[in-house]
């Protein structure tokens, strides 16, 4: 069963090549911006790549990117091929590439639905990946003079302070580490002995926070130190009063952010999805109402075009016993070669 059969008169595949010139270009054109944003998000991964703890997530962008170029390419191909294809002395030359064009470009829409799935899939695999690589950048905050961890205050601070955000997922994550490097601790205070004692490990912890926790626009100055203490500070309740630090952690505002981009990529590559089906069925229809045309003298005759000459089942059927036997034959051709030498 012949699927999609239409006939086409001369003035049809006019308009025919016309729609798949302009959807080419359409095609094109998308194909740019998601390629575009697929960068962006692999730029705005790599930035921030010091508080991940994988690159797994990184196949989301790589994806949205190889999807952006092939389909571009795709369509710049289509876009000639509608231009010859009412012109019988060049459209000749395209017949014998337009089975590798096909196959292409239905990668390219796989591509497409993969970069879609992945978006999706791995967005618990990057907040894991936040929260380890947060936790680790809270932890490392102090070795300023490690080699390997020598920008991870830099990092930090200025995470916090560009996204509005401190610690991991609250700002209380700075009161479980010693975020304070030794070497500016005075261990000849008594209250620098005591702190140390009175925790197991040894390490000097505080109800504090980093500077890049303050809020700039709250009226009062910052109060990042004894953050929980009433004492400390003047006309100062911890429960009731409004904190002017940021109070929401680094791991939501982080995963947002990337599930926002994400989502505008997603956006795009569906469109872009959409778009490319369009180009393969419109040119999938010019294709077989020109195969019948032989001549230039036949060019305004009216001709038959589908999108299968089978029904999808004997299609596919059909492709896979001709796969089997390629492979066979070329099988059978290696196995003659080794008998006779």
């Amino acid at each position: 069963m012949v699927l999609f059969k239409t006939k086409f008169t001369f003035q049809k595949r006019v308009k025919l090549a016309q729609t798949l010139w302009l959807l080419s270009w359409i095609s094109v054109l998308i194909g740019c911006v998601t390629f575009g944003l697929g960068i962006f998000l692999k730029v705005q991964l790599w930035i921030h790549n010091e508080v991940m703890d994988n690159t797994v997530a990184h196949a989301v962008p790589n994806t949205v990117i190889t999807a952006g170029i092939v389909g571009a390419i795709l369509g710049l191909l289509a876009g000639k091929i509608s231009q010859d294809s009412l012109d019988m002395a060049k459209y000749p030359r395209w017949k014998s590439y337009m089975l590798p064009y096909f196959f292409i470009s239905m990668l390219s829409c796989l591509l497409c639905v993969a970069a879609l799935l992945l978006s999706v899939i791995l967005r618990g695999s990057l907040e894991e990946s936040l929260k380890l690589g947060l936790r680790n950048g809270i932890r490392f905050y102090k070795d300023t003079d490690t080699p390997g961890r020598c920008y991870q205050k830099r990092t930090m601070d200025k995470l916090q302070m560009d996204f509005q955000c401190c610690g991991n997922n609250h700002y209380k994550d700075w009161f479980e580490v010693q975020w304070i490097s030794n070497r500016y601790l005075d261990f000849s205070s008594k209250e620098v002995k005591d702190r140390i004692k009175s925790n197991v490990d040894g390490r000097y912890l505080m109800d504090s926070v980093p500077f890049s926790c303050c809020n700039p626009s709250s009226p009062r100055p910052c109060i990042q130190l004894q953050i929980t203490n009433n004492s400390a500070h003047y006309s100062y309740n911890y429960q009731s009063d409004e904190l002017n630090i940021w109070v929401k952690g680094c791991r939501e505002v982080l995963l947002s952010y990337y599930t926002g981009i994400m989502a505008t990529n997603g956006a795009c590559v569906t469109l872009f999805f959409l778009i490319q089906v369009s180009v393969l069925v419109s040119i999938r229809l010019l294709q077989t109402s020109m195969d019948k045309i032989t001549g230039v003298e036949d060019v305004e005759t009216d001709s038959e075009g589908f999108l299968l000459e089978k029904g999808v089942g004997e299609t596919i059927n059909s492709s896979l016993e001709k796969t089997k036997a390629l492979f066979k034959s070329g099988s059978g051709e290696a196995g003659g070669g080794e008998a006779a030498s």
